[in-house]
């Protein structure tokens, strides 16, 4: 059974959730929402991925949020409160999602990178 949310804990823009109801219409996939979910982590923390999916399963909890059906797993949903999605189109660095999450510690990197030695980027 899924989980509905009567509190949205994870918001997306108006421009977010165009861009993920153009994707849905241009590729004819009726039936799918935004899954939402926690893609490992690191020194960073975590970071967060996105796919249209149709699979919803027990542990999934579902919400609507600007007029796009939404899918968060139940362990992810704990790294996801108060986090919000955007889509940014900038002429220079190009267009595409991003997660905006509040919760995220924030640390500055020096010029070497990340504490751990790898590169990475606390943006999501």
């Amino acid at each position: 059974m899924l989980n509905d949310l009567e509190i949205q804990t994870l918001d997306i823009s108006p421009a977010a959730a165009q861009a993920v109801q153009n994707i849905l219409t241009e590729r004819k996939l009726e039936g799918y929402a935004l899954r939402v979910y926690v893609s490992g982590g690191g020194c960073c923390g975590v970071n967060f991925g996105m796919a249209l999916d149709n699979n919803f399963r027990d542990v999934d909890t579902t919400f609507d949020a600007n007029g796009v059906k939404m899918v968060v797993d139940n362990v992810s949903i704990d790294y996801l409160r108060g986090a919000s999605i955007d889509f940014i189109n900038d002429p220079v660095k190009g267009s595409g999602f991003v997660v905006n999450n509040p919760n995220q510690a924030s640390h500055s990197h020096g010029e070497g990178g990340c504490a751990c030695g790898g590169s990475c980027s606390c943006n999501n």
